[in-house]
């Protein structure tokens, strides 16, 4: 049992005995003792003041003095109307075994009967490769569906793919006109870095089109701002991509071909950098099937007069009844936009699960977006639609332009993650760590640690601001890093082979109560808050809680570890009670950095 469960049950127990009042466990609060004080929980007393008639600092001592003669409490101290306990060594020991008992401690299991909650994230365009944007909301989105899972939720993961529109025909144009059959397999190039050579190459064409234009209409008399404008319309490529949008609508088997073959080129791209960040989905979702879906579920509400038609024959949702504006939602044309393709996604995602809540991983520039979304869904009856959650986060940049795309504007997530194993190799072989390892260990070891190091720094972050991601500073074995955490792990791994190498016992079964430090105390009452930081994280919504947690577990355990020894321990009690400390510090930062996604090297 945990110390404050045990502790609030003796706390009512104490009030009922001392003042003939019977108290409801949520009047019992309790919080970590302050640093300078002696204990480590404070019971505050001033909701009991008004029930015992007393002085706060009569009614702590008179309780102090209840809790005393249980097991839990070993002293107490009062300062004003706050009760410091100083727990029993025994407890602390009782604890351990509990923490040491349970495989994974701190997680709610997941049953049929649980809470379905499905995670959006990813959401890639197929006309360029992932970049660092895409890289934190892969990483987001897949802690937190570990996080929920390990909240006792089922979670399924998906994805929404952008692979319809004009910026898809951009690219398909391009590779007709310039690429003369290139494919991935001939020119070595991933395929959607291929794509997204064509993206820009018709970017580079247009604008030179655009510039000749600008340069004509000027001449003919129209100023510099009408001239740029009337060219950005009558370029020929930009009338030729717009052609090819209204072929693919119409389902032309040519433009329908061309299109099937470059996706499947980049969704094999996709598939090599998701793989290599440790993320994937359960169902994906395409928009060239939800927008369709979409549109027939807009007409269904303008049949039931939840939108408004108007003269241009566009459909709008009138929002100023709730404070927005009027949303377009098809245009004139009888086209769809986002809005209306994120309804056709709803309608396939209600139809294909049971969900109980949607969690959409979308940037804090889409707010207002999915503001509109949920009023939308929750008039058309979607019955999670006023309760969907928008994980909003902020954007990510670089300090250099060292790891720049071939597109020279975009961090590209394969040069990324190619970047930070780079690093991390470098910085293990120039701080000695490797050892006696082939080369195929260095390279694994050298993979673990540098994708710990992104994830973790990405994620240690509140997701809702815009942060700074430092390749270098994040490659750190000191610190507030992923490889500091890591390694922390890897050296217990360390001590507990050699235990079992020399048959140390590792387990609860003491011969006698050992001896125990405030420093070992002090690692045992962290460990026990895994369980209340999992919670509240999953509650709220934080990765960076757990990210926090865990280097807040290893720093403490190093302060332990660099007081006491473990293996060279004499008094066999004490060496048995270190390791079991030791191998549940590594149990809780293995569990706690998979919520985050990150491995745990056993050797470093």
């Amino acid at each position: 049992m945990k110390i404050e469960t045990a502790l609030v049950a003796a706390v009512q127990k104490a009030v009922e005995t001392l003042y003939g009042q019977q108290i409801d466990e949520k009047q019992v609060q309790l919080q970590k003792t302050k640093k300078e004080f002696e204990g480590h929980l404070t019971l505050v007393v001033f909701p009991f003041v008004r029930l015992a008639r007393k002085k706060p600092e009569e009614v702590a001592q008179e309780i102090g003095e209840q809790l005393q003669q249980t097991d839990i409490v070993a002293s107490f101290n009062v300062v004003k109307g706050f009760l410091n306990l100083v727990i029993a060594p025994k407890a602390w020991i009782e604890l351990l075994a509990d923490i040491d008992a349970a495989d994974k401690y701190g997680f709610v299991p997941v049953t049929d009967q649980s809470p379905l909650m499905m995670i959006e994230y990813s959401s890639p365009n197929t006309n360029k490769p992932l970049h660092l944007g895409h890289v934190r909301n892969n990483l987001l989105g897949w802690s937190l569906a570990q996080l929920e899972e390990a909240n006792g939720n089922r979670v399924v993961k998906t994805n929404i793919v952008n692979d319809r529109g004009i910026h898809i025909c951009k690219s398909m144009l391009a590779w007709v006109k310039y690429g003369n059959g290139e494919t991935p397999e001939t020119s070595g190039k991933k395929g959607d870095h291929l794509i997204g050579d064509y993206y820009v190459a018709f970017d580079k064409h247009y604008r030179e089109e655009v510039k000749e234009l600008q340069a004509r209409y000027m001449a003919e008399g129209l100023n510099e701002e009408e001239a740029k404008a009337k060219a950005e319309q009558e370029a020929p490529l930009i009338k030729e991509a717009h052609e090819m949008l209204v072929k693919w609508e119409q389902g032309d088997a040519e433009v329908r071909a061309l299109w099937e073959k470059m996706n499947s080129w980049v969704y094999a791209g996709f598939d090599e950098t998701y793989k290599a960040l440790g993320v994937s989905f359960d169902k994906i979702y395409y928009e060239s099937n939800t927008y369709l879906v979409g549109r027939k579920k807009v007409e269904e509400g303008l049949e039931k007069n939840l939108f408004i038609r108007k003269a241009d024959n566009s459909v709008w949702a009138d929002l100023t009844a709730e404070g927005l504006d009027q949303k377009l939602l098809l245009r004139s044309d009888g086209t769809s936009v986002y809005m209306t393709q994120d309804i056709g996604t709803a309608e396939m995602r209600f139809n294909d699960y049971p969900i109980d809540k949607m969690v959409y991983v979308v940037g804090n520039e889409q707010n207002y977006h999915f503001q509109v979304l949920s009023i939308l869904l929750d008039k058309l009856g979607f019955e999670w639609g006023k309760s969907l959650v928008h994980f909003s986060y902020g954007m990510v940049e670089l300090p250099n332009g060292k790891m720049k795309s071939r597109e020279g504007t975009v961090v590209d997530a394969d040069d990324l993650i190619a970047e930070m194993k780079c690093q991390a190799r470098q910085t293990i072989d120039a701080a000695g760590k490797f050892g006696e390892r082939t080369e195929e260990e260095k390279d694994e070891v050298a993979r673990i640690v540098g994708l710990g190091a992104l994830k973790y720094f990405l994620l240690k972050v509140d997701a809702r601001k815009n942060m700074l991601f430092n390749p270098a500073e994040s490659i750190d074995f000191n610190g507030n890093t992923g490889p500091f955490i890591q390694y922390t792990y890897a050296r217990i791994r360390s001590i507990l082979r050699k235990a079992e190498a020399e048959q140390m016992q590792v387990s609860c079964n003491f011969a006698a109560t050992p001896e125990i430090s405030t420093k070992e105390e002090a690692v045992v009452q962290h460990l026990s808050d895994f369980a209340s930081v999992v919670r509240q994280a999953g509650e709220e919504f934080a990765p960076n809680a757990i990210a926090n947690y865990c280097y807040e577990l290893a720093k403490e355990y190093n302060q332990f570890y660099h007081d006491y020894k473990v293996l060279g321990e004499t008094d066999e009690n004490k060496r048995q009670f270190r390791l079991v400390l030791s191998r549940n510090v590594a149990k809780v930062l293995r569990l706690g950095m998979g919520l985050l996604g990150i491995e745990m090297p056993e050797r470093m």
